[in-house]
């Protein structure tokens, strides 16, 4: 079914990307249920790309109803070899302003029962995840942000919090005591799951507000949001289209091979419906 080799990941505002030459839906059934939306499969600079919004058209899901393992499979069953991940977030750094991009290098996880591994029911794998973006995709979106002439940070830690209620001001205090720098809903799961199906990942996090702790931008408010969303998303749809352009051909990062060494479960005890339910994941390494 392979139909592209790269996806983007539309998040709140961005549930469409124009350009795509030859386009057209797909629906993508998975082991795991239905993703957030049909995909927007065509060409973009070249390139086979397949665009998913998160949140589905409309933004009907909120973070915790987004089912991640079915999106993040679709993908895999799609060809899709690098996920380009857009997300609005708050920021928890005077210098991180309203409009700037993030790009983070590190993730911390305040959820509350969100399924974040294809693993589980009789085979078991343990991926490493201690650099949870791939370098190669954060050079091609650093580099388009600086072609596209929006200021762009490198690094940093995005903290994914529950929602879809914003932070107290406590948390978000407290955030900002243990050093965390953008705060946001919804890709550390995205994430996590992107490295066991052994695609790369990185986020494109877009300055919305300063969440709750700056003492001139105390209350965030959805309309707030909104009008920096829709600025954004200006922004993001030319540093994708660059970033598309920029991405090597060949991938020769440690993604590529992420569960090498990962599953634990003697092959002979791996049941027939597990092996089918994840085939297409660990295939590989079980012939």
């Amino acid at each position: 079914m392979a139909q592209a080799e790269l996806g983007i990941i539309g998040g709140s505002g961005l549930y469409q990307l124009e350009g795509l030459s030859g386009a057209k839906w797909v629906r993508v059934a998975t082991p795991f249920g239905k993703p957030s939306d049909a995909f927007r499969v065509g060409s973009l600079e070249g390139r086979r790309v397949a665009f998913l919004a998160r949140h589905g058209r409309g933004h009907l899901l909120t973070p915790s109803e987004i089912n991640f393992r079915a999106n993040i499979y679709a993908m895999k069953k799609l060809g899709v070899e690098r996920i380009l991940s857009v997300s609005a977030v708050g920021s928890l750094r005077e210098d991180y302003r309203p409009m700037d991009v993030v790009l983070p290098l590190q993730f911390f996880d305040r959820t509350r029962g969100r399924i974040s591994t294809f693993f589980g029911g009789g085979i078991v794998a343990h991926v490493g995840f201690s650099d949870p973006m791939c370098p190669a995709v954060v050079d091609a979106l650093e580099a388009a942000c600086v072609e596209a002439k929006v200021a762009v940070h490198r690094g940093g830690t995005y903290v994914c919090m529950e929602g879809p209620a914003f932070s107290t001001k406590a948390e978000s205090n407290a955030y900002r005591s243990w050093g965390m720098d953008v705060i946001g809903m919804t890709n550390l799961q995205e994430a996590k799951l992107a490295r066991e199906a052994e695609i790369c990942y990185a986020t494109l996090a877009m300055v919305t507000d300063y969440d709750c702790w700056h003492p001139d931008h105390e209350a965030v408010t959805v309309n707030q949001i909104i009008d920096y969303l829709n600025r954004n998303v200006e922004n993001a749809k030319t540093i994708l289209r660059a970033g598309v352009r920029r991405l090597p051909k060949q991938r020769t990062c440690k993604c590529v091979s992420a569960l090498a060494h990962a599953i634990l479960t003697d092959r002979r005890k791996i049941s027939p419906q597990a092996k089918k339910r994840l085939g297409l994941l660990v295939g590989k390494y079980l012939k």
